[in-house]
C-alpha cells in the first residue's frame, strides 16, 4: 500500500470571524447530507421550485427568475456579467476597493469598453456622481458592488436602479457580502440583476450563488441565445445580438434549466441546492428585520468593544458594514503574528487585508451563525488577551 494513504479529513474548530467564510449552520450541514436526486425527479425539480421562492424573500424581490448558479459567488458575477456584456459595450463601474477592481478585471477579459467612477478605498459614490459620471459615459451597463470586504464599506443604493433606467443602462449588484445580514432591496432599488453568496451572512458553504434577474435584463439576455443550428425554438435568439460566448455562465440556457421547460444544461449541484435551500429556510424563519438587526447589534457590539481595546477603526461609521470592521494594526505589534496566535492559542480567525490596506488593517467578521454578542466578546477577549502579551513580551 502507498505511503501516501492520507488520513481521513478532520479540520480544527475554529471560530471564524474573519470577513468570510464563516462557520456553516448545523442545519445547512445536515441538509447538505442528504441522498442524490435524479435531476429531473419531480422531488428535485419541486426542490428547485422552493429554492426560487424562498430567495425571491432573500432579495426581497417579485422577480420570477430568482434561482442559483452552481459555483462559488464568483462565478454568479461572471454569469451575471458575461450575460450582460457584449463585445465592445461600454460599461461604467464605480471602484472603492479589491471587488470593485474585480469587476473591472471580468469586464477586460469580455471585451468591454470599460469606463470607471474611481474614489480612494473606503469611499462610496454619491447619487450626484453616479448621474454625472451616466451621463458622461452613457453606458450599457453600470456594475458596483454593495458591500466590499476589501474596504467593510457598504455603498448606498437607493436611487441607483431608477438613474440607470433614465439613462438607458442595465444595472448589475455585487451583494455577495451583504446578502442575508444587510437589507438587499432588489425591487426598491430597481437594479436589474443581484447576486450573492451563501459563505457569509447565509450561513453557508461557499459553492453556490444565488441570482435575481429583472424582466428588463431576462429580455437582454434572451436577445443573446445562441443559434444552434438543427434546432428550432420559438422562443431563440435571430442572431442580431452577439450571442453569449460562455456555456457555463449563459444566463439564457441556465434560465431554460430553472423554467418550466428544464431544458438540460449541466447537472445540478445537489447538495449545495440542499444547503442553499436551507441557508434560506433558516434566514425566512428568523425573519429579515430580526435578521438585520442582529447583525447590526454584532456588528455594533464589534465595533464598540474594539475601540473599548484603545484600537483605532477604519472607514466611516455612517456606511459601515454591519457584518465587517476593518481595524488599525497598532503600531508596536506585528499584525501577522497577533493573527497567528488568534489562531493557533485560541482557535479564532481574523481576517488581513489587500491592496493600500495590507498590513494596516485587521477585517474582523460577525455574520451568518457568528453573528452573535457571545461570539464577538469571545473574539475581543482573545484578541485582548493577545495583544497584552505581544506587548508584555510573553
Amino acid at each position: 500500500m502507498s505511503d501516501n494513504f492520507f488520513g481521513e479529513i478532520n479540520p480544527p474548530q475554529r471560530l471564524l470571524m474573519g470577513p468570510g467564510p464563516v462557520n456553516v449552520h448545523p442545519r445547512v450541514l445536515r441538509a447538505m447530507s442528504a441522498d442524490m436526486l435524479g435531476q429531473f425527479d419531480p422531488e428535485m425539480t419541486e426542490y428547485m421550485n422552493q429554492t426560487m421562492a424562498l430567495y425571491r424573500q432573500v432579495f426581497m424581490t417579485k422577480n420570477r427568475w430568482t434561482f442559483l448558479i452552481d459555483g462559488t459567488a464568483r462565478a454568479g458575477i461572471e454569469a451575471a456579467l458575461t450575460s450582460l456584456i457584449e463585445p465592445g459595450a461600454r460599461v461604467l463601474i464605480v471602484r472603492a476597493g479589491r471587488f470593485g477592481m474585480l469587476l473591472s478585471e471580468i469586464a477586460e477579459r469580455l471585451g468591454a469598453d470599460i469606463r470607471t467612477l474611481d474614489l480612494e478605498w473606503g469611499q462610496v459614490a454619491t447619487l450626484e456622481q453616479i448621474e454625472a459620471a451616466l451621463a458622461e459615459h452613457k453606458p450599457a451597463v453600470f456594475a458596483t458592488i454593495h458591500g466590499d470586504t476589501s474596504t467593510t464599506t457598504a455603498q448606498p443604493l437607493d436611487g441607483v436602479g431608477a438613474l440607470c433606467h433614465q439613462y438607458g443602462a442595465l444595472s448589475y449588484v455585487d451583494a455577495t457580502a451583504t446578502l442575508g445580514g444587510m437589507p438587499v432591496k432588489t425591487d426598491e432599488w430597481g437594479i436589474d440583476i443581484v447576486t450573492g453568496g451563501l459563505q457569509k451572512c447565509m450561513g453557508g458553504p461557499p459553492g453556490s450563488a444565488p441570482i435575481t434577474i429583472s424582466d428588463r435584463a431576462a429580455e437582454f439576455i434572451f436577445s443573446r441565445r445562441k443559434v444552434e443550428s438543427g434546432i428550432k425554438r420559438d422562443d431563440i435568439s435571430d442572431g442580431t445580438r452577439p450571442f453569449i460566448r460562455s456555456n457555463y455562465f449563459d444566463l439564457a440556457m441556465i434560465m431554460d434549466y430553472w423554467s418550466e421547460k428544464r431544458l438540460n444544461h449541466h447537472t445540478e449541484a445537489t447538495s449545495m441546492l440542499y444547503a442553499a435551500r436551507e441557508c434560506a429556510r433558516v434566514m425566512l424563519e428568523e425573519g429579515l428585520q430580526a435578521r438585520f438587526a442582529r447583525h447590526a447589534a454584532a456588528g455594533a457590539a464589534m465595533t464598540a468593544g474594539l475601540r473599548a481595546l484603545g484600537l483605532t477603526v477604519y472607514g466611516q461609521d455612517a456606511y459601515r458594514m454591519s457584518n465587517v470592521t476593518g481595524v488599525y494594526v497598532p503600531q508596536d505589534v506585528d499584525g501577522e503574528r497577533v493573527r497567528h496566535r488568534m489562531r493557533e492559542e485560541y482557535q479564532i480567525e481574523i481576517g488581513t487585508a489587500f491592496g493600500p490596506l495590507a498590513g494596516k488593517i485587521w477585517r474582523i467578521g460577525a455574520m451568518g451563525y457568528n453573528a452573535e454578542l457571545n461570539k464577538v466578546r469571545i473574539t475581543l477577549a482573545a484578541l485582548k488577551e493577545v495583544l497584552a502579551s505581544e506587548r508584555n513580551g510573553f
